[in-house]
């Protein structure tokens, strides 16, 4: 997942805007209590995510894939007044913590989590996105894509992590890495699609910025 030295990383970091008090420990309780922690977007991701939410000044969010409540936390930091962030994620055994991460982040008031299957409650959601982030099962991610991109209005912002996928996007795959190869075939799709205007930054795993400029 590290793309460049852990000395430049932490440059990079030193140079950047502070991570919140609270963002500090919710991602060392998440290091000490979870398992694979690696999926915590952390302080530099994080507040890249801040900030692109900051300029999109978004009224609506939609967040795929919740994990402990950190990423979910940073976007809607740039939420406008009375904005609603809508985080989903189907393990059940986070809920308790995804809930008191996100009070102890005041956030409770702008940030909805839903548990249960994306695939199956996308469908139900009758809004109108401003910003959308995928972060969930990469062999899903294409379905996510379909799913949501006609709930996401002119202009708006998909941002989807993990599409370098530590690497392997660039190497030989074999048949049974599942993961990458959907991957693989979710940056080829972007990469081909006339509706959006489309950006792959190599921050942290790999992160696309795909803006929404055609219905069709």
């Amino acid at each position: 997942m590290d793309f460049i030295s852990s000395i430049l990383q932490q440059y990079c970091d030193d140079h950047t805007e502070p991570e919140p008090t609270v963002l500090k420990d919710i991602s060392r309780e998440t290091h000490l209590k979870v398992l694979r922690s690696r999926m915590l977007s952390e302080h530099f991701q994080g507040r890249f995510l801040s900030f692109l939410s900051k300029l999109m000044m978004p009224k609506r969010i939609l967040e795929i894939g919740t994990y402990t409540g950190y990423s979910a936390i940073c976007l809607a930091e740039g939420l406008v007044e009375g904005g609603t962030l809508t985080t989903v994620d189907c393990n059940a055994e986070l809920e308790s913590t995804i809930k008191e991460n996100i009070a102890k982040a005041n956030m409770s008031a702008k940030i909805e989590f839903v548990l249960g299957e994306a695939i199956n409650i996308l469908p139900e959601l009758d809004e109108s996105y401003d910003l959308v982030f995928i972060d969930a099962d990469k062999t899903n991610y294409s379905v996510y894509y379909g799913m949501i991109f006609s709930k996401v209005r002119m202009g708006g912002l998909i941002v989807v992590d993990n599409v370098l996928w530590s690497g392997k996007v660039v190497e030989d795959v074999k048949s049974k890495d599942l993961d990458t190869l959907a991957i693989k075939d979710f940056n080829k799709e972007i990469s081909q699609d006339a509706r959006v205007e489309k950006i792959l930054l190599p921050v942290r795993d790999g992160i696309f910025l795909i803006r929404k400029i055609k219905e069709a």
